[in-house]
This record gives structure tokens, C-alpha cells and sequence, in this order.
């Protein structure tokens, strides 16, 4: 690509802040961002990224369809909410518009097997108008990419065995929410807890139709088996909630958690497939304690056994670059919702984004 990148910021919250400001020194142009917080709506996009104003301002998303008509941008990022029930209709909005979309929406990085109706609809309306659209971010590359490289070394897998922990109050508030941070262990049990250990198809129903939000490893275990070309042949959950012995402040929340309520939740998935490889992945979001870090841990099982570790990840910038270093691949992908186990690896970008893309 010759020209410059076009790029619409969709959401203008905490991720935006690296997500705007990545862009923009890729070489991007930033051209429209969209909110529906009256306190973003007006500011120039440069103040939120921490950078000089650029004379683009935050617009009301109702607005975003007459926007995108007008300026037919290349790209549109979408850091919002974390179910594909919350972002449907912003990825629709781009859809119908030709526009080419990538979320940073966990559930997004797969969602084949938790919101296929969903993701369906959107298949179909990006195939439509020619555009694709995808889900990215940090589990992209953590939890997906990376295992799969290291799986390229073995000689023989039986087991993948993965835990990543990450600090809720970096995401906002709808995630921390879903993680059942600051509920009572009755709450937790009630909303979250009530479905561990469904069989296979009762769960999956439960998920599918929406009742219940899959954990982040549901979908990531579905990208993995896609990538590695696994037959998935059973999976299950559990949801644990996380505790602490004093109480905590969290600032996302607005609220002190008690001693002994949910700081967040383990999310443990197990899936089981023909190829007989097995899957044991786990997912602990909550509100740090004192001295709490982010982790990654992955075990590949078999011969010979390997284990990759990553202390003190910093989870949101690197969903945040990993995002924008998707998009050279989102943009030269066949039209539809096209999902990144089917995408080359991301590559360093060390020219202007628009030279890696291999279309006018």
C-alpha cells in the first residue's frame, strides 16, 4: 500500500491509549474515533493517547456509520467489551461498511465455538461487503502463536498444559464484572459458579445461546486445536473465585472488596480430542494483592517435555501492539470473519504499516 493507513478508533478507553498511539507512530492515519462516554466525546484523539493533538476528535458512535461512509477508512479497531453478545453491532457497523474490523474482545480471537449464530451473522455481512473482520490481542500471541511454535520442536505431544494470570484492573470495568470480582463467594457460586462441570453439550449450549459467558479458554483451546488441526471431542469448565485475607481497593470498581469476597475467578478448561492430545488451560483474572504479577506458564507434555515461562508480561501493551501488527494479515485475508489460526504470523514492524500490505 502506497498511501497512508486509514484507521477509526472504536472505543476510546484504557486500551485505546496504546492502540491510538501504536497507529500513529506505525505510520497510520488516524481519521475518526467513535465513543458513547459523554466525558471522551470532543476531546482530540492525540490527548487520549498522550500525545500532541492531531485535530481529530472523539465522535458520538451513533454517528459512526454516516462517518465511515464518508471517509471509507481501511481499518477499524474495536477495544470495547469482552463478549461477542457486546460487540456485534460495532462490528456490524464496519461490516456493512465495507470496512475491514479487529477487536481486541477476547471472546472474538475464536468465537466459532461459544457464539457460532454470531459470528455467523457477521461472516456473512463481511463477505458481503468485502471486508474481514477478526479478534486479536494478547491470548493471540501468548496463548496461541507462541504454543504453537514451540509444539513445531516436539517430537511427540500427549498434554498442553497452559496458566496465564493478569490483573483485571487493567481492562476495565465489564471485564472485572465478568470475572465476578467484588462479589460474595454466594454471588460468585450463583452467576459464575453454577455451571462448572456440565457435560459437553449441556455447557456448550449454555454457552452458544449466550446464558453464560465462556471463559477466555474455551475459545483459546478451539484456536489451538484449529491451528494444530485437532478434532475437538469433549470440554468442560470450571470457574473458581479467587480470595484475599484482606480487603482491596480496586479503582475500576470504585469499591473496597472485603476480605474473603471474589477478587476474580480461575477459569480452568479441559478439552479432549480425537488426536488424543489433551488440553488443561487456565485463566486467572482478579484485582492484584500486593506483590501479585502477571504470569504466563505452558507445558507442552510428551517427548521431550517442555515448559516455557513469562514473568511480569506487560498484558495490555502487548495486546496492544500484537493487534496492530494483525493488521497487515487482517486486511490481505479473504472476506468473511477469518479468525488468526488461519493468518501467517505477525512480523516486527519495522517500516510504516501500510508497506506491509500488499494492496493498493
Amino acid at each position: 500500500m502506497k498511501r497512508k493507513l486509514k484507521v477509526v478508533q472504536y472505543g476510546c478507553g484504557k486500551m485505546s491509549v496504546y492502540l491510538m498511539r501504536y497507529l500513529l507512530e506505525h505510520g497510520a492515519e488516524l481519521v475518526a474515533a467513535f465513543d458513547i462516554d459523554k466525558k471522551v466525546i470532543g476531546k482530540d484523539v492525540g490527548e487520549i493517547a498522550g500525545v500532541s493533538p492531531i485535530g481529530v476528535k472523539v465522535t458520538d458512535a451513533t454517528e459512526a456509520d454516516k462517518v465511515l461512509r464518508q471517509l471509507k477508512p481501511d481499518v477499524g479497531v474495536i477495544a470495547t467489551m469482552s463478549t461477542m453478545a457486546d460487540v456485534e453491532e460495532s462490528f456490524k457497523v464496519f461490516a456493512r461498511n465495507g470496512v475491514n474490523a479487529i477487536s481486541t474482545c477476547e471472546e472474538s480471537l475464536y468465537p466459532w465455538n461459544s457464539s457460532p449464530e454470531i459470528t455467523k451473522r457477521l461472516d456473512e455481512l463481511a463477505k458481503k461487503n468485502n471486508c474481514t473482520l477478526a479478534g486479536s490481542g494478547y491470548p493471540d500471541m501468548y496463548w496461541g502463536v507462541l504454543i504453537d511454535v514451540l509444539a513445531g520442536s516436539m517430537h511427540k505431544i500427549t498434554k498442553i498444559k497452559g496458566s496465564s494470570s493478569y490483573n483485571v484492573e487493567d481492562y476495565g470495568i465489564a471485564l472485572a464484572k465478568g470475572h465476578g470480582a467484588g462479589l460474595s463467594l454466594a454471588e460468585f457460586e450463583k452467576e459464575i459458579g453454577a455451571y462448572n462441570d456440565l457435560p459437553y453439550k449441556e455447557i456448550s449450549a449454555k454457552i452458544e445461546s449466550g446464558k453464560y459467558p465462556p471463559p477466555y479458554m474455551w475459545n483459546q483451546n478451539g484456536w489451538l486445536c484449529s491451528r494444530l488441526g485437532l478434532t475437538v471431542t469433549n470440554q468442560t469448565q470450571r470457574c473458581v473465585p479467587q480470595t484475599w485475607k484482606e480487603d482491596l481497593h480496586s479503582s475500576t470498581l470504585g469499591m473496597t472488596i472485603k476480605a474473603g469476597d471474589a477478587t476474580g475467578m480461575s477459569a480452568m478448561v479441559v478439552t479432549e480430542t480425537a488426536e488424543g492430545i489433551t488440553f488443561e488451560t487456565e485463566c486467572i483474572g482478579k484485582v492484584y494483592a500486593p506483590d501479585e504479577f502477571d504470569k504466563n506458564e505452558w507445558t507442552l507434555v510428551g517427548e521431550p517435555e517442555t515448559t516455557i515461562v513469562v514473568n511480569r508480561p506487560a498484558t495490555v501493551e502487548l495486546t496492544c501492539a500484537n493487534l496492530i501488527n494483525r493488521i497487515p494479515q487482517l486486511i490481505m485475508s479473504p472476506p468473511g470473519y477469518y479468525t488468526t489460526e488461519k493468518m501467517p504470523n505477525n512480523v516486527y514492524l519495522r517500516k510504516p504499516i501500510n508497506e506491509y500490505i500488499d494492496k493498493p
